[in-house]
């Protein structure tokens, strides 16, 4: 038993140093829901896609060819417009989908979740198994003695 409470204080407080030092992991903490993080990512993806990416993208791409037709864009010989649509399209796309990034940061940020920008860094003491077997529990990488 006083194992039990010895090992909450320890995580308590090492929670607690983790938020006052910014260096808050998200794996460990139980207050953020994973499933919620979940919807709320899939959810951005899905609105930057229709409210900003495909908006944007149609419209660059009629854009486009509204100046190939008028003539202040030329066409390419060998493929028309195709080239020059695609081009327009696919950087319409992103940079609809850049522009949503405010919003998600909202999102995630009222639900307690800091997970954008330099300023805002995790570090997390969670390593996968593959990163151990390479590097070891120190960090450093495992590697054969040389000969030399």
């Amino acid at each position: 038993m006083s194992s039990e409470t010895a090992e909450s204080k320890v995580q308590a407080s090492s929670q607690q140093q983790n938020k006052q030092s910014g260096l808050h992991c998200p794996i460990s903490d139980p207050h953020i829901n994973r499933k919620e993080v979940e919807r709320i990512s899939r959810e951005c993806r899905n609105e930057s896609f229709w409210y900003r990416g495909l908006p944007l993208s149609l419209g660059s791409m009629l854009i486009t060819q509204g100046l190939i037709y008028n003539g202040f864009l030329s066409s390419n010989p060998r493929f028309g417009s195709l080239p020059k649509m695609a081009f327009a399209g696919a950087f319409g796309l992103a940079i609809g989908t850049m522009s949503y990034i405010r919003v998600c940061q909202r999102k995630f940020q009222s639900k307690g979740v800091w997970p954008f920008g330099p300023e805002h860094k995790r570090h997390c003491h969670h390593t996968c198994k593959e990163c151990e077997a390479n590097f070891g529990s120190n960090g450093r990488e495992n590697s054969k003695p040389s000969a030399s």
